[in-house]
């Protein structure tokens, strides 16, 4: 008799323990707290549902691009039409550069409604397309914190949470944070920290490689051509190159020469007679022009004697394209340090990279981009190519 009051007894505690098991559960789904809470790169305070983050609206220049990095694309509910491909009026003008988020999902964006116009010479986000989308966030490149408020209240207060890109190109700590912020809005901070750490990685090995090398035995370089609102002339430059800086590459032009509105005095260019001239390859076309005015100018310096000329892949189109400027850091790096780099697989690092940041190999579209003329490539007889 024991026994069975024993038993039963043990029967009504464990179904009383899987009750409150499931209780318990219940109770933890209901309670748990899907709320964050951001600072975003205006210093706006937000707090966000994520649970509710279901449909997604990226405005402003690269915008869309960060997003691509770590959000999901099937989220988005609209795009700017310089991100599609319907024909409208200033959807793509960017046709003869890559920008590899849009070249990898060029497919999905096209069949997207419109969220505005877009693109460099549009400088405001248009409310009433936007609320056409009937998105649940807003990631905004308008990085005016007015702007951004006036935007949230004319949306009938949807979140517009706003990033930035910074003066640093892929290495700026405005990218880190904005990747940061998009991982808490979209629960993809995994993914987020996975992409920031793999940028350190690569920051830590390009500083680590040249470490070493003594700033007498480094030959001076010049950076030509740097694209800035459209394709850029060759004394467009930069006398603090994040992407020479980054490996110790010594820049020809720093603190020997200032330039204006990012041009160099022809002048000064000339006089600077680098041992290497790396040209960003969206300004060749524009350089073959300044080329043939006065050719024996240029013939005569180091550079173009001893064809010491280099094309890098543009990594400007509708802001910056990160894995782009990364993969022309390891490139810059590796044809001015040629014996630290010997052995280095740069085609191998650029498939990295383009997997790291797109989860995709797209390595090949950006070279074969008609703005990109070939990929990276050493052009050995400056006077014939560049008078072609």
């Amino acid at each position: 008799m024991k026994s069975k009051k024993l038993l039963l007894s043990t029967a009504i505690l464990l179904s009383l323990v899987s009750c409150g098991g499931g209780s318990s559960e219940v109770s933890n789904s209901i309670s748990e707290n899907t709320e964050v809470k951001i600072t975003d790169l205006a210093n706006r305070e937000l707090t966000i549902d994520t649970s509710k983050v279901n449909k997604v609206v990226c405005v402003g220049a690269g915008a869309l691009r960060l997003y691509s990095y770590v959000g999901d694309m099937n989220k988005l509910s609209g795009a700017e039409d310089i991100d599609r491909t319907t024909g409208e009026k200033g959807s793509n003008p960017f046709v003869t550069a890559s920008r590899p988020y849009y070249d990898v999902n060029k497919d999905l964006l096209k069949n997207l409604p419109t969220c505005g116009l877009g693109g460099p010479m549009h400088q405001s986000a248009e409310a009433d397309k936007i609320l056409a989308c009937e998105p649940d966030v807003v990631f905004s490149l308008y990085t005016d914190p007015k702007a951004a408020n006036d935007l949230q209240e004319k949306l009938g207060g949807i979140p517009v949470v706003v990033l930035k890109y910074g003066q640093q190109s892929v290495f700026d700590d405005n990218i880190k944070k904005s990747l940061r912020v998009l991982g808490q809005v979209l629960n993809k901070s995994e993914k987020a920290e996975n992409l920031i750490s793999y940028i350190d990685t690569s920051k830590t090995e390009l500083q680590n490689k040249t470490k070493d090398v003594k700033d007498e035995d480094k030959e001076s370089v010049y950076i030509g051509c740097l694209g800035n609102w459209g394709k850029q002339s060759i004394y467009s430059t930069s006398t603090s190159y994040p992407l020479f800086t980054v490996s110790g590459i010594k820049n020809v032009l720093e603190g020997n020469v200032s330039i204006t509105q990012g041009n160099v005095d022809p002048g000064s260019f000339v006089a600077s007679n680098p041992d290497k001239i790396i040209i960003d390859a969206a300004g060749v076309d524009l350089f073959k022009t300044t080329y043939s005015e006065d050719p024996d100018k240029f013939n005569a310096m180091n550079a173009f004697k001893n064809g010491e000329i280099y094309l890098q892949m543009p990594f400007n189109a509708y802001y910056t394209n990160l894995e782009i400027a990364l993969m022309d850091a390891y490139y810059d790096a590796s044809v001015v340090f040629t014996e630290q780099y010997k052995g280095f697989d740069l085609d191998a690092k650029c498939k990295e990279i383009s997997e790291a940041f797109l989860g995709v190999d797209c390595y090949d579209s950006i070279k074969n981009a008609k703005s990109s003329h070939g990929g990276f490539q050493k052009i050995s007889n400056p006077q014939e190519f560049f008078a072609a």
